[in-house]
C-alpha cells in the first residue's frame, strides 16, 4: 500500500480490495489502534462513503462489518469513457460516420424526452434553472447567469463525455439542439466548447427575441 496515502484513503483502498472488513481487521492492516480506526470510520460514514452491516456471532453482540457505499465506488478511476470512444471508432470503421450520428442523435432524443416533463408549466427563468439542476446531477458542474429578462448564459465547467466529444463533435451539436427543444427556443448558441480547446462550454440563450439576420 502506498505510504503517501492518508489513513482515510488507505481504508478506502483496503475496503475496495477486501470488500468487507471489521474494525479489528482494519486495525491490523493499518497498524493503528481500533480507537483510531473508528475515528476515521466515523468521518467516512458521515460522508456517506460506507455501508455497515451486522454479522451475528455464536456469542456476544453482532459484529459490525464495513464495506464501500455506491458513492465511495465513484471515487475510484473508471475507463468507461475511453472504452466508449474505442467502440465508436470501431462502429465508424464498420458502418461509416452515419451510424455515429444516429447513435448520438438517439442519445440526445432520450435526454430531451427525459428533461421535458420537468419543464411543463415553467417560466423561461425556471426552465433555465431546472436545466442547470439536471445537468449538475449528471456531472456537468453547470451554472447560469441572467443577463436580462430574456437572455441567459449557461456555463458547463465539466464535460462527463469529454473524450467522446473531442473525437466526435456531433455530440456537442446534439447537446445544443437538445437545449433548444428542452428550453423551447431556437436561440441557443454555443459560444465556447471544451472539445474545441475552450476553457468551458458556454451557451447564450435568448427567449422571445427576434433573431437577428
Amino acid at each position: 500500500m502506498d505510504s503517501r496515502l492518508s489513513t482515510k484513503d488507505k481504508i478506502l483502498e483496503l475496503l475496495k480490495k477486501e470488500k468487507q472488513l471489521t474494525v479489528n481487521q482494519l486495525s491490523n492492516y493499518l497498524g493503528i489502534t481500533e480507537m483510531a480506526v473508528r475515528k476515521h470510520l466515523n468521518v467516512l460514514e458521515r460522508d456517506s462513503l460506507l455501508t455497515i452491516s451486522e454479522v451475528r456471532q455464536p456469542m456476544g453482540r453482532p459484529l459490525l462489518v464495513y464495506s464501500l457505499s455506491p458513492k465511495a465506488e465513484e471515487l475510484f478511476p473508471k475507463n468507461y469513457e475511453h472504452m466508449a470512444v474505442e467502440f465508436l471508432h470501431d462502429l465508424k470503421e464498420l458502418h461509416g460516420e452515419d451510424i455515429i450520428d444516429y447513435l448520438l442523435e438517439k442519445r440526445s432524443e432520450r435526454q430531451k424526452n427525459s428533461y421535458l416533463p420537468n419543464m411543463r408549466g415553467k417560466t423561461a427563468s425556471e426552465k433555465i434553472e431546472e436545466l442547470t439542476t439536471i445537468q449538475n446531477g449528471k456531472g456537468y458542474m453547470a451554472d447560469v447567469t441572467k443577463i436580462d429578462d430574456e437572455t441567459y448564459e449557461i456555463v458547463e465547467h465539466n464535460c462527463p463525455i469529454f473524450a467522446v466529444a473531442k473525437e466526435f463533435k456531433k455530440a456537442c451539436a446534439c447537446e445544443t439542439e437538445m437545449f433548444k427543444k428542452v428550453l423551447g427556443t431556437e436561440q441557443v448558441k454555443r459560444l465556447t466548447c471544451r472539445a474545441d480547446d475552450g476553457d468551458h462550454c458556454r451557451f447564450l440563450v435568448l427567449f422571445n427575441k427576434t433573431k437577428e439576420a
